[in-house]
């Protein structure tokens, strides 16, 4: 009998093996990004005090016209940018989550740089 690999289980043991060489600390926090097939999701966090600092995500206020697409989140990318500056952050450790590092992930990460933020 064949078994079908789960690929949301192996995408959360990838996501475990980075977090063992990355955290976010007060002085450089981690941004995360969290996609599903839907919407896209994005937090600023300082795992010291474990605390999310800024988070965006395509369900919010003012997002309703986007989805789980590109377009979104290259917005995402934008605002979460944006968010993170009026805070005083200005340089992040890239987290990206256990996914591949193309499509959605790699525009809203592209989209953060042109917005300010450096990783």
């Amino acid at each position: 009998m064949l078994l079908k690999a789960d690929k949301n289980k192996a995408r959360q043991k990838r996501h475990l093996r980075v977090r063992n060489h990355i955290a976010g600390t007060a002085a450089r926090p981690r941004l995360n990004v969290y996609r599903s097939l839907a919407n896209i999701y994005a937090q600023v966090i300082d795992d010291e005090k474990g605390v999310t600092l800024v988070s965006a995500s395509s369900q919010d206020k003012g997002f309703e016209n986007y989805g789980g697409n590109i377009e979104a989140a290259k917005a995402i990318g934008t605002e979460i940018a944006k968010r993170a500056l009026e805070k005083g952050i200005t340089e992040v450790v890239f987290d990206r989550g256990g996914y591949v590092y193309h499509g959605r992930v790699a525009a809203l990460a592209e989209a953060a740089r042109e917005a300010g933020l450096k990783f």
